[in-house]
């Protein structure tokens, strides 16, 4: 159940967003109760998450959050753990874990892309960084590419389009958004009001559509963008007044950038825990993604209304790290 402190913080940040909108001439609606659901059928959390993926565990020196909700995740833990998994993998977790401490297993974890965070790591949300002059048309004018998936980025992508902005939502073929399947009336609350498109990432046209937006929205790491010719540099000199929302685990530099992480793991790494006889539990569903979807797009608003462009660091784990510090959970 989330704290009433949190849901004040969130309903708080939920009003924030519409006046910036509001500041641009646009017209924003958000219900924070059901910005935080998904169709989806959970149980109360503990320490585990609603959906039964992700556990928090303790170590020789803390606790962590491991997320196992992929079968590439389940499938590594032996690698992980360094030891055979011949039983459930969640047994072999809680059994070994305590062996060693919390930043040994992130470690390991980060080199094997698994997500895992320890709790309380991160840092509150540090300022966009800014590069310059963005552009100066009305938000009806404003062109919005989406290549993000899951449920952060979208929710951002849902906002802008809300607010009157024109949101594409480029789709790989080689790698669907799961959401659909998984979700379907959520998906649809995230994407119904964008234009989709089908296009392989790597194509070179994608570059040329970058050229001509206003915002852009990504939901990979650094890395993986690097790769597609996306880095900064690249994008920023092809596009100088572009507003980049980046979304991330853990952030989009430095070593954190490597990281892989989701709603739930990311909700720990930011301390947006509760507590009940000295064990950390849950608060919510995948809370980090809704909320850094939410400041993501109170980002893009207030970049719009000073005139400015950048690149937007939109990490999932810091979001959670500020909502948690305002919230007065750590």
């Amino acid at each position: 159940m989330i704290p009433a402190p949190l849901m004040s913080v969130i309903a708080d940040e939920a009003q924030a967003v519409v006046r910036a909108a509001a500041r641009l001439g646009a017209s924003v609606a958000i219900d924070p109760l059901a910005l935080l659901h998904r169709d989806l059928e959970l149980q109360v959390p503990t320490t585990w998450s609603p959906n039964r993926h992700c556990q928090l565990v303790e170590t020789a020196d803390g606790w962590i959050a491991v997320n196992l909700a992929r079968a590439d995740d389940r499938d590594a833990v032996s690698a992980w753990l360094e030891c055979p998994v011949d039983i459930d993998p969640w047994q072999a977790v809680t059994a070994h874990v305590r062996n060693f401490g919390s930043r040994q297993w992130i470690e390991r974890a980060t080199l094997l892309g698994l997500p895992v965070a320890e709790l309380g790591e991160a840092d509150a949300i540090m300022p966009p960084v800014v590069t310059g002059d963005g552009a100066h048309i009305s938000v009806a004018e404003m062109v919005v590419l989406d290549l993000s998936a899951l449920w952060a980025g979208p929710l951002c992508g849902a906002l802008l389009a809300q607010a009157g902005m024109a949101v594409t939502k480029i789709e790989d073929p080689a790698r669907p958004d799961p959401t659909p399947l998984a979700t379907p009336e959520h998906s649809r609350r995230l994407n119904a009001g964008k234009i989709p498109m089908r296009m392989a990432i790597s194509d070179p046209a994608l570059l040329d559509l970058i050229g001509k937006a206003d915002v852009l929205i990504t939901g990979a790491r650094p890395l993986a963008l690097a790769r597609l010719g996306l880095t900064p540099n690249a994008v920023f000199q092809r596009n100088p007044r572009l507003i980049w929302v980046a979304i991330t685990a853990h952030g989009f530099s430095g070593p954190a950038a490597m990281r892989v992480g989701f709603g739930d793991d990311c909700a720990a790494a930011g301390g947006l825990v509760g507590w009940d006889a000295g064990r950390p539990q849950f608060l919510g569903d995948a809370l980090a993604d809704p909320l850094t979807g939410l400041r993501a797009a109170h980002h893009v608003f207030d970049h719009l209304a000073t005139g400015q462009s950048g690149l937007i660091d939109a990490a999932l784990a810091r979001t959670a790290a500020d909502f948690a510090k305002r919230a007065g959970l750590c």
